[in-house]
């Protein structure tokens, strides 16, 4: 065997195992790939938002385990969805600091909708303050949104965006 033979032998078995582990560590679930995922989502958060602190709300989500494989598909979906659903619940967090000098101001305000859709899934969405003024309770309407965040709420006579 020539040296350029055992050479050649050396390079194709390193970039066998250079592949397999870019296959096992990258695939499906891995805890890698689960890590890079869950990296780039936030990223995205932050894109969008002005605040990193508002986005942390949007992770704390407390429901019935009946409810939580179509909550884990609201997050990961990417595309706006559009479903009918009925506002049942609103949910505000805001820090209210008032200076000595009479002055108020809110920091970091997180509002969140919750609706239900026709199929009984429950949806906690985050959304803008004049949306979360808006949008009248027990009202049925087209909701469209892209993982936790309202993009619009169309029901009979208006149309509300975010």
């Amino acid at each position: 065997m020539t040296d350029q033979m055992r050479n050649l032998i050396i390079l194709l078995c390193a970039i066998a195992i250079v592949l397999l582990l870019v296959i096992l560590l990258f695939a499906g679930k891995s805890p890698i790939r689960k890590l890079l995922s869950s990296f780039l989502d936030d990223k995205d958060d932050h894109k969008g938002n002005g605040s990193g602190k508002k986005n942390q709300h949007s992770g704390n989500v407390n429901t019935s385990q009946k409810h939580r494989p179509n909550e884990d598909s609201q997050k990961k979906t990417y595309e706006p969805i559009v479903e009918m659903a009925t506002l049942i619940r609103k949910s505000d967090d805001r820090l209210r600091v008032i200076e000595s000098t009479g002055q108020t101001r809110l920091i970091d305000p997180y509002y969140e909708l919750v609706f239900v859709t026709r199929k009984g899934k429950t949806l906690k969405i985050e959304c803008s303050r004049a949306a979360y003024d808006k949008i009248p309770f027990n009202q049925q309407g087209s909701l469209t949104y892209k993982r936790n965040s309202l993009v619009k709420f169309k029901y009979y006579g208006e149309t509300i965006y975010n």
